[in-house]
């Protein structure tokens, strides 16, 4: 990316609360500036189709009157425009109902110490337009000389969150990404493959590149297999996008509002004992700020341990209200978490940063692969919808490389399927897993999960392509 001289830092972001505290008239103020500066380069066709790049840092502004909070955002940062937002942010607190369960912000030492991993690296920040159109040229070169038509993504970022209150909780985050994505596409299949990292030497777009044109030739002309109950061998891919539609229900104010399927089962063992999941933005391969929507300090959440549900994430006004509510002898002593969204929200709270403990006996795919007699491999799901919210049932479809296995090798690709397939039964019939890793999707976050091979994956349709 190249630098424009004026990205917005902690000591500018500090002087405009500063700004704001003089404006405002109200009780308390909390002041969340985000932002920086981001670049893209698309290509289709094998050829780039697009480049651009954004610089843009927005200020969110909530304030406290009486039990009464509001927020208003804006990205100028002049006198009049300021004095608007205030006001907007007053205006709105002003007319809502008091609510007798809002917390008055939190001091330094509630909120604890939030360090983060660095997670900055210059050599991700200092990528331009012409390396970018360099990664592009090497994937689109590897799709000619393979006769695939290539199309896809290269993208680099770098990003800061800055958050402060008026009781004088201070706290920075920044950090770079990139993130490369490329499809593959023949006359009647394709192949994908993406990653991300916020170092650039973590991205082999090159490699990408081959996997995503190995699988399109490999799945030319597929062929049909009867929908039915099959051992699957899913890729990273494709088991954080299912994966993705439990973490929603593990905060605290989803179980209060009966919309979790966690309800009446914490302390329940509703996976196999295979699997142990924990919420931690310390892990190395994870991403983010160690501080949540109201600065409060992240803490390593363990989820799920050898299949059963052990705890949950509260922001600070769900662990206060569950600490008083019948739930409160499931949990033992609610305490904050740090992972509640920026207040007002309806979410309440969410584990974001997942990852899956590695297994005993970690296996690659290639020695999922070579101990299946007959199983279906999946690259990627997409799609994907909730059917049943209490069971987890879910309905989507697999694409870009989904092939039948038999005799421990990879054969010819099939047609895509259809499925109906419920988590709780997935997660519990999980054979083998591979070593975790930080893994992209399209249909969910990002996330630390391993590749599974589990039993009786429930295929209810064969598509026509």
């Amino acid at each position: 990316m190249r630098k424009s001289g004026k990205m917005l830092d902690k000591d500018r972001a500090r002087e405009i609360f500063e700004r704001i505290r003089k404006l405002s008239s109200a009780e308390e103020v909390e002041l969340m500036v985000s932002g920086g500066q981001s670049a893209l380069t698309r290509f289709a066709n094998n050829a780039i189709t697009q480049n651009v790049a954004e610089e843009n840092y927005v200020a969110s502004l909530r304030v406290l009157f009486d039990g009464r909070t509001a927020r208003a955002s804006t990205n100028r940062y002049d006198d009049e425009s300021l004095r608007r937002m205030v006001a907007e942010a007053e205006s709105l607190a002003k007319v809502q109902q008091r609510d007798p369960d809002l917390l008055a912000l939190p001091t330094p030492e509630e909120t604890g110490r939030a360090s983060t991993p660095n997670r900055q690296v210059a050599r991700t920040a200092a990528i331009d337009a012409g390396q970018r159109a360099d990664a592009v040229a090497g994937m689109v070169g590897i799709a000619k000389r393979e006769r695939l038509t290539a199309a896809g993504t290269f993208a680099v970022s770098e990003q800061m969150e800055v958050l402060l209150n008026s009781r004088g909780v201070d706290l920075y985050h920044a950090q770079t990404l990139a993130e490369a994505s490329v499809t593959m596409l023949a006359e009647n299949s394709s192949g994908w493959q993406k990653s991300n990292s916020f170092d650039i030497d973590n991205i082999d777009a090159l490699g990408l590149a081959e996997k995503a044109a190995e699988k399109a030739k490999r799945s030319a002309n597929p062929q049909e297999l009867a929908a039915g109950k099959y051992t699957v061998i899913l890729e990273p891919a494709a088991v954080l996008d299912l994966v993705g539609f439990l973490f929603w229900d593990f905060g605290g104010m989803a179980l209060v509002d009966q919309r979790s399927f966690l309800n009446n089962r914490i302390g329940q063992k509703i996976f196999g004992e295979n699997i142990t999941i924990a919420d931690d933005v310390y892990h190395p391969l994870q991403t983010g700020a160690a501080f949540d929507g109201e600065g409060m300090r992240r803490t390593r959440v363990e989820l799920v341990k050898n299949g059963v549900i052990k705890n949950l994430v509260y922001a600070r006004s769900s662990a206060r209200q569950l600490a008083r509510s019948p739930f409160a002898s499931q949990l033992g002593t609610p305490r904050p978490t740090g992972h509640g969204f920026p207040l007002p929200n309806e979410m309440g709270e969410a584990p974001i940063n997942i990852v899956f403990e590695a297994p005993g006996a970690a296996q690659t795919l290639e020695q999922m692969v070579s101990e299946s007699e007959r199983a279906v491999y999946v690259t990627r799901l997409w799609y994907i919808r909730e059917v049943d919210p209490y069971e987890k049932i879910l309905t989507g479809m697999t694409r870009d490389g989904t092939f039948l296995v038999e005799n421990g090798a990879i054969g010819k690709g099939i047609l895509n399927f259809r499925f109906n397939e419920s988590l709780l039964h997935m997660l519990s019939n999980v054979v083998a897993m591979g070593a975790p890793v930080r893994a992209s999707g399209e249909e969910s976050f990002d996330m630390v999960v391993p590749a599974m091979k589990v039993n009786g994956f429930n295929f209810t349709e064969v598509t026509k392509f």
